[in-house]
């Protein structure tokens, strides 16, 4: 295997990060490697508070079509052993899933290819998924008798509902983007040659955000989806008190007030 990076870290623009998935002959499928890499660049983000977005991204015809079953992957070669592939989904894609839930600033995610099985949850995680227009979302885990075992179970019928996400995983469906659009899979769909000026554009609207808030509002939003109204309520109380007194805050009121663009610095 080579020991070129399965995934790249880089910073396109101040305040942005970016996680370039970059197996293309593999259509972007993760290794223990790969997953390690992402863990790496979700973490740099999560410590560094010059960064407030983040991108996740893939290259070539493929975003991410979930775990490489191939040989030299780096799997243990004995998949049918239960604590081994146990072990392997908790420290590898399973551990990717949680930490992108978990990141508390904007992540995008630029689905540039196909995205099935492991790589549609890994962009399920994300806040806001822009499809390029060739893209295809779906699951194919059922075709070889698998099921989805990284993450999907929970993500696709909290996005798609229950009805649309069982169809998906027991049919073995991939849908084109505007289908996927539809059925809530994206947020939104743009031309191929489109999708890296369209994810910098927004980048740059959430990176120009109140950090603070922004953080806030996202970890109210998923902790919400589990909660009652009360606890949520609850949330917002703890929020405002962090939020409310920040600079962020004052200098939101004052350029309102002087009809100028804010300023925010994350304090």
């Amino acid at each position: 295997m080579s020991d070129a990076p399965h995934a790249r870290f880089d910073i396109p623009e101040p305040g942005i990060a970016r996680l370039t998935i970059d197996r293309p002959d593999r259509l972007g499928a993760y290794t223990p490697r790969m997953c390690a890499e992402l863990l790496d660049g979700i973490r740099a983000v999560r410590l560094d508070d010059e960064l407030r977005v983040l991108i996740l991204t893939g290259t070539g015809r493929g975003f991410c079509t979930g775990g490489d079953v191939s040989p030299d992957a780096g799997f243990d070669e004995h998949l049918d052993h239960q604590i081994g592939r146990a072990r392997e989904l908790r420290e590898d894609s399973h551990a990717v899933v949680t930490a992108l839930h978990k990141l508390d600033k904007p992540v995008i995610c630029a689905v540039n290819g196909i995205a099935v099985n492991g790589g549609l949850a890994f962009a399920l995680c994300c806040d806001i998924r822009i499809a390029a227009a060739g893209a295809r979302l779906g699951s194919t885990s059922t075709r070889v008798g698998l099921l989805p075992d990284e993450g999907g179970a929970w993500l696709f019928p909290r996005i798609m509902g229950y009805d649309k996400a069982f169809r998906m995983v027991a049919l073995s469906e991939i849908y084109d983007a505007q289908t996927a659009l539809e059925l809530g899979l994206v947020t939104e769909v743009v031309a191929d040659e489109e999708l890296e000026r369209r994810t910098l554009e927004l980048a740059r609207s959430l990176a120009a955000g109140p950090p603070l808030a922004l953080r806030a509002i996202k970890s109210m939003m998923r902790r919400a989806l589990d909660s009652t109204l009360d606890s949520s309520l609850g949330d917002a109380q703890q929020a405002v008190l962090w939020v409310g007194p920040s600079a962020d805050a004052r200098e939101g009121k004052a350029a309102f007030l002087a009809k100028r663009p804010p300023r925010f610095t994350g304090r």
